[in-house]
């Protein structure tokens, strides 16, 4: 997704989707980084059509998939964003999947997913 944002694409496919895949980009398109996505089932993994925008300078997955309590997101924040106030870390939670921010606001931990910027 980053390469095709980096050569100016307007569309690109993901394949092999799955729940949590669907969960981060709607977290992402909640904070206005894509556009509109589609989920095309063909009997196999299936496939993701995503939308670009052009917000999206970098997106990652952060594996292994750490243990992050309520205290610790604020120092997971600094070493994975470039700046304070700028980019998601993307959390799964009790409550779901779910960017820091909102992680923060129900006082909740989870396990770390990836981040964008």
């Amino acid at each position: 997704m980053s390469n095709a944002e980096k050569r100016g694409k307007r569309q690109v496919v993901i394949r092999p989707s799955s729940k949590v895949v669907v969960k981060f980009l709607q977290v992402m398109q909640k904070n206005g980084y894509i556009g509109e996505f589609e989920v095309l089932d063909d009997h196999r993994s299936g496939k993701i059509v995503i939308n670009l925008i052009g917000r999206i300078n970098k997106c990652g997955v952060i594996s292994p998939r750490f243990d992050v309590g309520y205290g610790a997101i604020e120092q997971w924040v600094l070493n994975v964003l470039p700046a304070r106030g700028f980019g998601h870390v993307v959390l799964t939670t009790t409550f779901g999947i779910m960017d820091h921010d909102e992680a923060r606001a129900k006082k909740t931990g989870g396990k770390i997913l990836g981040f964008f910027y």
